[in-house]
């Protein structure tokens, strides 16, 4: 039966358009997180620049970064310059030659580099690269 002072009521509906944007704005970021256009953790470091720089991708390269300031980290990771060996030695396999690039700012000292170079070697790495961009 029907009421006069009764209102219609109105059936439920679904608003797909604000679905779309809200799935379009996640493509968007899963895309730009895939393709390193955000960039990663670390310690933002600006590399010196050489002519003769070369793009050399060893197996899985340990990279050790120094700041201008001298923070220093292992793989993304902060690491006390003490402890940067034992930490070396501790991802080393036999028979697998570990290969170490040290990405150090162009404002680092170059005395903090070598002494980061050096505790590199205590640990018994010797391929040991320098990070640069190459000039243009």
């Amino acid at each position: 039966m029907y009421f006069l002072d009764e209102e219609p009521r109105k059936k439920a509906r679904i608003e797909i358009i604000p679905m779309i944007d809200v799935m379009m704005f996640l493509l968007v970021f899963f895309v730009l997180i895939s393709l390193n256009v955000i960039p990663a953790t670390g310690l933002p470091t600006q590399l010196p620049t050489s002519r003769n720089a070369a793009q050399q991708t060893p197996n899985k390269p340990v990279i050790v970064t120094l700041t201008a300031n001298g923070t220093l980290q292992l793989n993304g990771r902060d690491v006390a310059a003490s402890v940067l060996p034992a930490e070396l030695k501790a991802l080393q396999q036999p028979g697998n030659p570990l290969s170490v690039i040290v990405k150090s700012d162009g404002a680092a000292q170059v005395q903090r580099m070598v002494d980061v170079m050096d505790l590199i070697r205590d640990s018994g790495i010797n391929q040991i690269s320098i990070a640069a961009k190459k000039k243009a």
